[in-house]
Protein backbone atom coordinates (compact mmCIF):
# COMPACT_ATOMS: atom_id res chain seq x y z
CA UNK A 1 0.00 0.00 0.00
CA UNK A 2 1.47 3.33 -1.07
CA UNK A 3 1.98 6.15 1.36
CA UNK A 4 -0.60 9.01 1.03
CA UNK A 5 2.21 11.49 0.40
CA UNK A 6 3.15 9.55 -2.73
CA UNK A 7 -0.27 9.88 -4.36
CA UNK A 8 0.26 13.29 -5.92
CA UNK A 9 3.89 12.81 -6.94
CA UNK A 10 4.73 12.71 -10.63
CA UNK A 11 6.79 9.97 -12.22
CA UNK A 12 10.09 10.95 -13.84
CA UNK A 13 8.76 10.76 -17.40
CA UNK A 14 5.73 12.85 -16.45
CA UNK A 15 8.02 15.52 -15.05
CA UNK A 16 10.10 15.47 -18.22
CA UNK A 17 6.95 15.89 -20.32
CA UNK A 18 5.76 18.80 -18.15
CA UNK A 19 9.08 20.66 -18.31
CA UNK A 20 9.47 20.04 -22.04
CA UNK A 21 5.96 21.43 -22.61
CA UNK A 22 6.74 24.51 -20.50
CA UNK A 23 10.02 25.01 -22.37
CA UNK A 24 8.30 24.81 -25.78
CA UNK A 25 5.58 27.22 -24.65
CA UNK A 26 8.10 29.74 -23.34
CA UNK A 27 10.15 29.40 -26.51
CA UNK A 28 7.23 30.36 -28.74
CA UNK A 29 6.14 33.16 -26.40
CA UNK A 30 9.53 34.69 -25.66
CA UNK A 31 11.35 34.09 -28.96
CA UNK A 32 10.06 37.29 -30.65
CA UNK A 33 11.06 39.40 -27.64
CA UNK A 34 14.50 37.80 -27.41
CA UNK A 35 15.09 38.30 -31.13
CA UNK A 36 13.90 41.92 -30.93
CA UNK A 37 16.27 42.60 -28.03
CA UNK A 38 19.20 41.01 -29.89
CA UNK A 39 18.39 43.12 -32.95
CA UNK A 40 18.63 46.23 -30.78
CA UNK A 41 22.17 45.18 -29.80
CA UNK A 42 23.41 44.52 -33.34
CA UNK A 43 25.14 47.05 -35.56
CA UNK A 44 22.98 47.97 -38.53
CA UNK A 45 25.43 46.26 -40.93
CA UNK A 46 24.75 42.86 -39.33
CA UNK A 47 20.98 42.92 -39.61
CA UNK A 48 20.90 41.89 -43.27
CA UNK A 49 24.15 39.94 -43.43
CA UNK A 50 24.24 36.45 -44.89
CA UNK A 51 24.35 33.99 -43.27
CA UNK A 52 22.17 35.50 -40.59
CA UNK A 53 23.67 35.57 -37.09
CA UNK A 54 21.23 35.08 -34.24
CA UNK A 55 23.79 36.09 -31.60
CA UNK A 56 25.15 39.59 -32.32
CA UNK A 57 28.86 39.97 -32.99
CA UNK A 58 30.37 43.00 -31.24
CA UNK A 59 26.95 43.85 -29.84
CA UNK A 60 26.55 47.09 -27.92
CA UNK A 61 23.99 49.46 -26.41
CA UNK A 62 24.76 52.13 -29.00
CA UNK A 63 21.21 52.04 -30.40
CA UNK A 64 19.80 52.78 -26.93
CA UNK A 65 21.96 55.90 -26.73
CA UNK A 66 21.41 57.21 -30.24
CA UNK A 67 17.64 56.71 -30.32
CA UNK A 68 17.13 59.47 -27.72
CA UNK A 69 18.60 61.95 -30.19
CA UNK A 70 17.26 60.23 -33.32
CA UNK A 71 13.63 60.31 -32.15
CA UNK A 72 12.65 63.89 -31.19
CA UNK A 73 10.31 63.99 -28.20
CA UNK A 74 10.78 60.33 -27.31
CA UNK A 75 10.44 60.97 -23.58
CA UNK A 76 7.29 63.04 -24.19
CA UNK A 77 5.75 60.18 -26.20
CA UNK A 78 6.25 57.85 -23.23
CA UNK A 79 4.68 60.43 -20.91
CA UNK A 80 1.67 60.74 -23.23
CA UNK A 81 1.23 56.96 -23.33
CA UNK A 82 1.22 56.74 -19.55
CA UNK A 83 -1.03 59.76 -19.17
CA UNK A 84 -3.60 58.35 -21.60
CA UNK A 85 -3.45 54.80 -20.23
CA UNK A 86 -3.49 55.92 -16.60
CA UNK A 87 -6.44 58.26 -17.13
CA UNK A 88 -8.38 55.56 -18.97
CA UNK A 89 -7.69 53.08 -16.16
CA UNK A 90 -8.87 55.50 -13.44
CA UNK A 91 -12.08 56.38 -15.30
CA UNK A 92 -12.79 52.72 -16.04
CA UNK A 93 -12.42 51.79 -12.36
CA UNK A 94 -14.68 54.66 -11.25
CA UNK A 95 -17.42 53.47 -13.61
CA UNK A 96 -16.88 49.72 -13.43
CA UNK A 97 -16.85 49.22 -9.64
CA UNK A 98 -20.43 50.43 -8.92
CA UNK A 99 -21.72 48.87 -12.16
CA UNK A 100 -20.20 45.47 -11.33
CA UNK A 101 -21.61 45.69 -7.79
CA UNK A 102 -25.07 46.43 -9.17
CA UNK A 103 -24.98 43.46 -11.56
CA UNK A 104 -23.63 41.18 -8.83
CA UNK A 105 -26.10 42.13 -6.10
CA UNK A 106 -29.33 43.40 -7.68
CA UNK A 107 -31.81 41.43 -9.74
CA UNK A 108 -33.50 43.65 -12.30
CA UNK A 109 -35.23 43.06 -15.60
CA UNK A 110 -32.88 42.88 -18.55
CA UNK A 111 -29.67 42.49 -16.52
CA UNK A 112 -28.65 39.35 -18.39
CA UNK A 113 -29.45 40.96 -21.73
CA UNK A 114 -27.44 44.03 -20.81
CA UNK A 115 -24.45 41.92 -19.79
CA UNK A 116 -24.73 40.09 -23.09
CA UNK A 117 -24.77 43.42 -24.91
CA UNK A 118 -21.57 44.42 -23.10
CA UNK A 119 -19.97 41.20 -24.27
CA UNK A 120 -21.22 41.75 -27.83
CA UNK A 121 -19.47 45.12 -27.94
CA UNK A 122 -16.12 43.33 -27.62
CA UNK A 123 -16.91 41.34 -30.75
CA UNK A 124 -16.65 44.45 -32.93
CA UNK A 125 -13.31 45.82 -33.97
CA UNK A 126 -12.58 49.41 -33.04
CA UNK A 127 -11.82 50.09 -36.70
CA UNK A 128 -15.51 49.60 -37.56
CA UNK A 129 -16.46 52.66 -35.51
CA UNK A 130 -13.56 54.93 -36.47
CA UNK A 131 -15.51 57.02 -38.99
CA UNK A 132 -18.57 57.57 -36.71
CA UNK A 133 -16.26 58.36 -33.80
CA UNK A 134 -14.24 60.77 -35.94
CA UNK A 135 -17.39 62.63 -36.98
CA UNK A 136 -18.56 62.71 -33.36
CA UNK A 137 -15.23 64.03 -32.10
CA UNK A 138 -15.13 66.65 -34.84
CA UNK A 139 -18.66 67.82 -34.04
CA UNK A 140 -17.66 68.34 -30.40
CA UNK A 141 -14.44 70.04 -31.43
CA UNK A 142 -12.17 67.74 -29.43
CA UNK A 143 -9.94 66.40 -32.19
CA UNK A 144 -6.21 66.74 -31.52
CA UNK A 145 -6.72 66.53 -27.76
CA UNK A 146 -6.15 63.87 -25.12
CA UNK A 147 -9.92 63.69 -24.72
CA UNK A 148 -10.35 62.26 -28.23
CA UNK A 149 -8.10 59.31 -27.38
CA UNK A 150 -9.29 58.72 -23.82
CA UNK A 151 -13.06 58.51 -24.44
CA UNK A 152 -12.97 55.69 -27.06
CA UNK A 153 -10.50 53.76 -24.91
CA UNK A 154 -12.81 53.98 -21.89
CA UNK A 155 -15.84 52.96 -23.93
CA UNK A 156 -14.22 49.81 -25.29
CA UNK A 157 -12.59 48.70 -22.03
CA UNK A 158 -15.57 49.15 -19.69
CA UNK A 159 -17.44 45.99 -20.87
CA UNK A 160 -14.46 43.75 -20.10
CA UNK A 161 -14.01 45.38 -16.70
CA UNK A 162 -17.67 44.87 -15.76
CA UNK A 163 -17.58 41.22 -16.75
CA UNK A 164 -14.39 40.51 -14.81
CA UNK A 165 -15.35 42.37 -11.65
CA UNK A 166 -19.01 41.38 -11.47
CA UNK A 167 -17.99 37.71 -11.63
CA UNK A 168 -15.54 38.31 -8.79
CA UNK A 169 -18.08 40.17 -6.65
CA UNK A 170 -20.67 37.43 -7.08
CA UNK A 171 -18.32 35.14 -5.13
CA UNK A 172 -18.40 37.45 -2.12
CA UNK A 173 -21.02 36.10 0.34
CA UNK A 174 -24.27 38.06 0.39
CA UNK A 175 -24.40 37.56 4.14
CA UNK A 176 -21.89 40.40 4.46
CA UNK A 177 -24.33 42.80 2.75
CA UNK A 178 -27.18 41.55 4.90
CA UNK A 179 -25.18 41.99 8.10
CA UNK A 180 -24.28 45.55 7.09
CA UNK A 181 -27.93 46.26 6.27
CA UNK A 182 -29.04 44.99 9.67
CA UNK A 183 -26.54 47.38 11.26
CA UNK A 184 -28.14 50.27 9.36
CA UNK A 185 -25.56 50.66 6.58
CA UNK A 186 -26.66 52.03 3.22
CA UNK A 187 -25.81 50.34 -0.07
CA UNK A 188 -23.14 52.94 -0.80
CA UNK A 189 -21.58 52.52 2.65
CA UNK A 190 -21.66 48.74 2.25
CA UNK A 191 -19.93 48.98 -1.10
CA UNK A 192 -17.29 51.39 0.17
CA UNK A 193 -16.50 49.87 3.58
CA UNK A 194 -17.40 46.18 3.23
CA UNK A 195 -17.22 45.05 -0.40
CA UNK A 196 -14.34 47.15 -1.74
CA UNK A 197 -11.70 45.89 0.75
CA UNK A 198 -12.63 42.28 -0.03
CA UNK A 199 -12.84 42.89 -3.77
CA UNK A 200 -9.54 44.77 -3.94
CA UNK A 201 -7.61 41.86 -5.55
CA UNK A 202 -10.25 41.69 -8.28
CA UNK A 203 -10.14 45.46 -8.73
CA UNK A 204 -6.36 45.30 -9.16
CA UNK A 205 -6.81 42.61 -11.83
CA UNK A 206 -9.25 44.88 -13.67
CA UNK A 207 -6.86 47.84 -13.29
CA UNK A 208 -3.91 45.92 -14.70
CA UNK A 209 -5.88 44.46 -17.62
CA UNK A 210 -7.39 47.89 -18.38
CA UNK A 211 -3.98 49.58 -18.32
CA UNK A 212 -2.45 46.96 -20.61
CA UNK A 213 -5.37 47.15 -23.06
CA UNK A 214 -5.32 50.96 -23.03
CA UNK A 215 -1.56 50.96 -23.62
CA UNK A 216 -1.92 48.49 -26.49
CA UNK A 217 -4.82 50.11 -28.35
CA UNK A 218 -3.45 53.67 -28.47
CA UNK A 219 -2.18 53.45 -32.03
CA UNK A 220 -5.44 53.26 -33.98
CA UNK A 221 -7.23 56.00 -32.02
CA UNK A 222 -4.26 58.35 -31.81
CA UNK A 223 -3.52 57.94 -35.52
CA UNK A 224 -7.13 58.77 -36.43
CA UNK A 225 -8.09 61.47 -33.93
CA UNK A 226 -4.80 63.31 -33.44
CA UNK A 227 -2.24 64.94 -35.72
CA UNK A 228 -0.37 67.08 -33.21
CA UNK A 229 3.04 65.95 -32.02
CA UNK A 230 2.53 67.14 -28.44
CA UNK A 231 -0.38 64.70 -27.95
CA UNK A 232 1.14 61.66 -29.66
CA UNK A 233 1.56 58.48 -27.59
CA UNK A 234 4.60 56.30 -28.11
CA UNK A 235 3.29 53.95 -30.87
CA UNK A 236 2.22 56.81 -33.14
CA UNK A 237 5.31 58.84 -32.31
CA UNK A 238 7.58 56.01 -33.40
CA UNK A 239 5.45 55.34 -36.47
CA UNK A 240 5.50 59.01 -37.46
CA UNK A 241 9.27 59.22 -37.19
CA UNK A 242 10.42 55.88 -38.58
CA UNK A 243 7.73 55.90 -41.27
CA UNK A 244 9.12 59.02 -42.93
CA UNK A 245 12.52 57.58 -43.82
CA UNK A 246 14.48 54.38 -44.04
CA UNK A 247 13.77 52.28 -40.98
CA UNK A 248 16.73 52.00 -38.61
CA UNK A 249 15.74 48.66 -37.17
CA UNK A 250 18.15 48.46 -34.25
CA UNK A 251 17.08 51.90 -33.00
CA UNK A 252 13.41 51.03 -33.55
CA UNK A 253 13.77 47.88 -31.45
CA UNK A 254 15.66 49.81 -28.77
CA UNK A 255 12.95 52.48 -28.65
CA UNK A 256 10.25 49.81 -28.44
CA UNK A 257 11.89 48.06 -25.49
CA UNK A 258 12.48 51.34 -23.66
CA UNK A 259 8.85 52.29 -24.31
CA UNK A 260 7.39 49.11 -22.82
CA UNK A 261 9.85 48.96 -19.91
CA UNK A 262 7.86 51.33 -17.63
CA UNK A 263 4.69 49.29 -18.17
CA UNK A 264 6.58 46.11 -17.32
CA UNK A 265 7.87 47.73 -14.13
CA UNK A 266 4.32 48.65 -13.08
CA UNK A 267 3.10 45.11 -13.74
CA UNK A 268 6.10 43.65 -11.90
CA UNK A 269 5.32 45.57 -8.71
CA UNK A 270 1.59 44.75 -8.92
CA UNK A 271 1.96 41.09 -9.81
CA UNK A 272 1.47 39.91 -6.22
CA UNK A 273 -1.94 41.59 -6.21
CA UNK A 274 -2.67 39.99 -9.57
CA UNK A 275 -1.82 36.52 -8.26
CA UNK A 276 -3.85 37.05 -5.09
CA UNK A 277 -6.80 38.19 -7.19
CA UNK A 278 -6.65 35.11 -9.38
CA UNK A 279 -6.33 32.71 -6.43
CA UNK A 280 -8.79 34.40 -4.06
CA UNK A 281 -11.40 31.98 -2.82
CA UNK A 282 -9.26 28.94 -3.50
CA UNK A 283 -8.71 28.39 0.24
CA UNK A 284 -11.65 28.24 2.62
CA UNK A 285 -11.21 30.63 5.54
Amino acid sequence: MSHPSMINRYRWYELIGIYVGILLFLTFVLAPFIEGFLVSLKPLSQLFSSPYRFIPENGSLAAYRTMWTSVPGFGWYIFNSFLISGTITIIVLILVVPAAYAFARFEFRGSGLLLGAFLAVKMFSGAVLLIPLFRLMRSFGVLNTYFAMIVPGVAFIIPTGIWLLHTYMRRIPRELDEAAYVDGASQLYTLRRVILPIAMPGIVVVAISSFIEAYAQQFIYALTFNSKTEYMPLPVGLFAYFGRQEVVWNELMAASFVGIAPALVVIFFLQRYLVSGLTAGAVKQ
